[in-house]
């Protein structure tokens, strides 16, 4: 019997073969549900019931996901072949009635329900009925295991304790500090004020970073992170960050800076490259040791034939990354061997390389330490060209 008790058309993209197979194969059915679709190939589960309530399509994927043989399945009536019960414990299909309840009512939207054994799926459910209000002719039920709605809910909590975390520390500081000065100001010389407000001043500064990363996570997640394309002096960025770290106490003979051109123009965004750079250098100085190189030089672009981009490539003489650790560096929460940090920096950089219609790799450096290696292709305006 073929979804929606209809016959099958002749099929265009499944065998005639296969649809004499299979008893729930693909048809096409009023309702659109497999105009020579398998329903073997949907990726969710698929259960659908005729107007007595009887299961006359059960594919593989809700096979896998119930632990229900398809055999089993066909021809048994929805609330045996489907057991499903709330989280309370309550019979599902007894307190929604598809069949019997409100002549109004479409059908039930996604929710959490649990299978024999207290396993959890995430079942929606469509009444198909002729017209509105009339009697129901099928019920078409989707199936979907609730791992990758946990793993996201793991990320979202650890990026939640990661972030209190974080906070906590540079806002203790700032509290304590302001607090201190506000009540005891007179009895402070110039010099110990000076001192508490720039400690200030530091941790607002980490505060504002981490609320700028959580930012970025966001609009990465979501697509959504703005570019605003210009033409970017690749090397002159990099000269700008080597001079802020020797300002900032490192020893200028510890970077060496390899630039190989002619380059190709590059229209990036400014300021997300400079955070690309300033995240891959700091890491370079604070993980790595001994010279950290800095070699920039064309590369044929990512995706496109004969069109070069701008690989910059850095490197350091350190402990490097572990070889069974490269393939987490990109991923969220990583640290390497020495602790601190949101560990959310190397993600975003990836986030926004890739924004960028770029790639970024990591492997075992000349020196052996880690080597990390961006190509931005040149992505200049069609109007330009």
């Amino acid at each position: 019997m073929a979804v929606g008790m209809s016959s099958p058309r002749p099929a265009h993209t499944t065998a005639p073969r296969a649809a004499e197979e299979k008893p729930d194969g693909p048809a096409a059915g009023p309702d659109g549900l497999g105009t020579g679709i398998d329903p073997d190939d949907l990726p969710d589960g698929l259960v659908v019931a005729d107007e007595s309530g009887h299961v006359v399509c059960f594919n593989a994927a809700a096979a896998r996901i119930t632990a229900t043989p398809r055999a089993d399945a066909i021809g048994r009536p929805l609330e045996a072949a489907l057991p499903l019960e709330d989280l309370k414990g309550k019979r599902w299909w007894a307190l929604t009635d598809p069949y019997g309840g409100l002549a109004t009512r479409n059908g039930q939207p996604e929710r959490n329900l649990l299978l024999p054994g207290g396993r959890e799926v995430l079942v929606a459910a469509r009444y198909v009925r002729e017209r509105p209000t009339g009697p129901v002719r099928r019920v078409v039920v989707s199936l979907r295991g609730t791992e990758a709605r946990r793993r996201t809910e793991r990320s979202h909590a650890e990026l939640i304790a990661t972030v209190a975390h974080e906070l906590r520390s540079p806002l203790t500081s700032v509290k304590g500090f302001t607090a201190t000065l506000l009540a005891k100001w007179e009895r402070f010389t110039d010099d110990q004020k000076r001192l508490m407000l720039e400690t200030v001043d530091a941790d607002a500064g980490r505060v504002t970073r981490l609320i700028a990363e959580l930012l970025d996570i966001s609009r990465i997640d979501s697509g959504r992170l703005e570019l605003r394309r210009q033409p970017v002096d690749i090397t002159a960025a990099v000269a700008r960050h080597i001079q802020a770290l020797t300002a900032g106490g490192q020893a200028p003979d510890r970077f060496r800076v390899r630039a190989r051109g002619p380059l190709p123009d590059l229209w990036a965004d400014p300021d997300k490259v400079d955070q690309v750079l300033g995240n891959l250098l700091e890491n370079a100085v604070r993980h790595g040791e001994g010279t950290v190189t800095i070699e920039i030089a064309p590369a044929p672009a990512p995706g496109t034939g004969d069109e070069m981009g701008t690989a910059v490539t850095v490197s350091d003489e350190g402990p490097g990354i572990p070889e069974e650790s490269m393939s987490r560096v990109f991923t969220r929460f990583w640290r390497g061997s020495k602790r601190g940090g949101t560990g959310l920096g190397l993600y975003i950089v990836k986030g926004i390389v890739e924004a960028h219609g770029g790639t970024i790799t990591v492997d075992r450096g000349p020196g052996g330490g880690a080597e990390f290696r961006f190509i931005l292709p040149v992505s200049m305006p069609a109007c330009l060209v």
